[in-house]
């Protein structure tokens, strides 16, 4: 911490067992979203399109319907979905704003959004609104992971076991060999994939590391050639057999996330919050970043 400065991501950070467990109890919020058997896209920009990779994967896999994910930038929503959810922290979002806009009267719009005083308040036909997890840091800790708890939730999932891996996760001492590293390289299955990228996103924002992030089965068909002493590659949720002993035999420290994957997210952030404080970092004023991208006319 530099002296005199309050440190926003820190204290955000730590909040996060507080937060799921409020999204979780948010029972009214949750039947704002689709319901199950409807067809939906889910999109957003940056850390918010990864945490809709996570929601998507959740939802599809659990039998709740078919869920696709986009940058909003990219996204084709063009194909008959039922409804459209926005993630946004700010609900600012230039690229957000114009696809909800572009889709008004035609498909139902959620908004999932932090700040209730937004614009995409107004845009949506429905909005679940979580200003109890905004944030004054640039970089996205809470409303991120309080977001997913949300959908979480809404799929019927228990998140006690997820919160008890938070309050874990934020309190245990970090190991130099992660705090140390030159590079980091997050891999995730399934619905922690998004959250291996959006890990690996913190890492270069709060404080300008070098990092990966793949699909785990993904690894060996060319990231590993990366792998070396002083180096890690961590994994969220459940290792694919073999990998730990093919990154162990490249002398790169494999680090086998044993917490809920968002709890290992959590790791992730202080570690990166540790870096940032060793570089002499401001992590809530990344360089080059700003709390929104909006973009001129």
């Amino acid at each position: 911490m530099i002296a005199g400065r309050i440190e926003h991501m820190a204290s955000e950070l730590a909040s996060q067992p507080q937060t799921w467990a409020t999204a979780a109890s948010l029972t009214a919020e949750q039947a704002i979203l689709p319901a199950r058997g409807a067809r939906i896209a889910v999109v957003g920009c940056g850390t918010s399109w990864f945490i809709a990779q996570s929601y998507a994967w959740l939802r599809e896999a659990g039998g709740h319907g078919e869920t696709d994910a986009f940058a909003a930038s990219e996204a084709f929503v063009d194909r008959g979905y039922d409804a459209v959810v926005a993630l946004t922290r700010s609900g600012t979002t230039t690229e957000v704003l114009q696809l909800v806009e572009g889709l008004r009267g035609r498909v139902r719009t959620v908004g999932v959004i932090g700040d209730a005083s937004s614009p995409l308040v107004g845009l949506v036909d429905e909005a679940v609104l979580l200003p109890f997890a905004d944030e004054q840091s640039v970089v996205q800790t809470r409303f991120a992971t309080t977001a997913l708890a949300l959908f979480r939730a809404s799929l019927g999932e228990d998140l006690s076991g997820a919160i008890a891996d938070a309050e874990r996760a934020v309190a245990e001492d970090l190991s130099p060999e992660l705090t140390d590293a030159e590079q980091y390289t997050f891999l995730g299955r399934g619905w922690s994939v998004g959250l291996a990228h959006e890990a690996a996103l913190k890492m270069r924002e709060a404080s300008q590391s070098w990092t990966e992030s793949y699909p785990s089965m993904e690894y060996r068909h060319g990231p590993i050639a990366i792998a070396a002493p002083g180096r890690v590659t961590w994994q969220f949720g459940e290792t694919p057999e073999g990998l730990a002993g093919d990154v162990a035999a490249t002398g790169a420290h494999f680090e086998a996330g044993t917490l809920d994957p968002m709890a290992e997210l959590v790791r992730a952030q202080r570690v990166s919050l540790a870096r940032a404080r060793a570089k002499g970092l401001d992590p809530d004023a990344p360089r080059n970043l700003t709390r929104s991208v909006i973009l001129d006319a």
